[in-house]
């Protein structure tokens, strides 16, 4: 597709989606300032949806935003099911841009991100849906995350959740795929769109950290329950992840730790021996176990991997 065809006053071709409930209004206006200072023809639009807040408050949030980048950013109130998934589809459906963009309100777009994914679609005329690598930050510790790879596969995001390939990273052609809102608790709905865009075609991935991913704010990190759902619900609607010995033993293993969180010792130590008969040497298994022995807490166990790059 060209890309380049158009002046600044042409329709853009790209528009972003930032779901937000309105708890942090300055993380949320730099996310926007990074979306909208990018290089795109005809510029970006950026639909901020409100999932459960008051959108007159983060209307007021952005204004200055707003002011800057006149008829660029509007504010809309999550009209569909409550939570990410409903926010993002609302998002998608306001749009009229040919293509969709995520970021979420507390991660930042670097210089060069949408242009360098273009550039990669334009490359591949069968290719719907891009990524890109991504910047860790927690504290003051930065961790770049690469795939080491410039398509990613099904294959690739069956054995691994390749957590590069992060939501603030994906950039499609509109109408080509939706986040489902069956996702318990949201949890995992990027992962499965993911899933579901790589079954069609492979992502196009620009190998370099163009998203700076802040965690340490989220509010899905620690709902214990919720992460248990959200990975059953995958295991259920993506039968090749129990296939699949390394991936079924990850995700076995992230489930022995999460009942461990919830002190559920007896469903944490059936998990973790599923995941050491997928994998001998499962090294979320120990992990688990020590937590639920009460040996290490949930929490200083995840913000030891945050401070790595890593989750659990």
């Amino acid at each position: 597709m060209p890309w380049d065809e158009g002046g600044p006053s042409a329709t853009p071709v790209v528009g972003v989606v930032v779901p937000t409930r309105g708890d942090r209004p300055q993380q949320l206006r730099a996310a926007l300032h990074a979306a909208l200072a990018q290089e795109c023809p005809g510029g970006v639009d950026a639909v901020v949806v409100v999932d459960r807040g008051d959108v007159a408050a983060v209307t007021a949030h952005v204004a200055e935003v707003a002011a800057r980048w006149p008829g660029r950013v509007r504010v809309l109130a999550n009209r569909l099911t409550p939570g990410l998934p409903g926010a993002r589809n609302t998002g998608i459906a306001a749009l009229g841009t040919p293509m969709v963009a995520f970021c979420d309100d507390d991660d930042v777009w670097l210089p060069g991100k949408l242009s360098a994914q273009l550039d990669a679609l334009a490359a591949d005329p069968d290719a719907e849906f891009a990524a890109c690598a991504i910047e860790v930050e927690y504290g003051a510790h930065r961790v770049t995350r690469l795939a080491g790879t410039g398509r990613v596969t099904a294959a690739h995001l069956t054995r691994s959740r390749m957590m590069m390939v992060h939501s603030s990273t994906f950039l499609f052609r509109r109408g080509s795929i939706w986040p489902d809102e069956s996702a318990p608790g949201g949890q995992n709905e990027d992962w499965d769109l993911a899933l579901r865009a790589a079954a069609r075609h492979p992502i196009v991935h620009v190998d370099r950290p163009l998203v700076r991913v802040r965690w340490g704010g989220s509010a899905y990190v620690s709902r214990w329950a919720d992460r248990i759902a959200g990975l059953e619900w995958m295991l259920a609607r993506h039968r090749g992840l129990a296939a699949d010995r390394r991936g079924a033993a990850r995700i076995y293993g992230q489930l022995a730790f999460c009942n461990a969180a919830l002190g559920r010792r007896r469903e944490a130590g059936r998990w973790a021996l599923r995941a050491f008969a997928a994998r001998w040497g499962e090294p979320r298994v120990p992990i688990a176990l020590a937590v639920a022995l009460g040996l290490v807490p949930a929490r200083s166990v995840l913000s030891a991997l945050h401070t790595r790059g890593h989750g659990i």
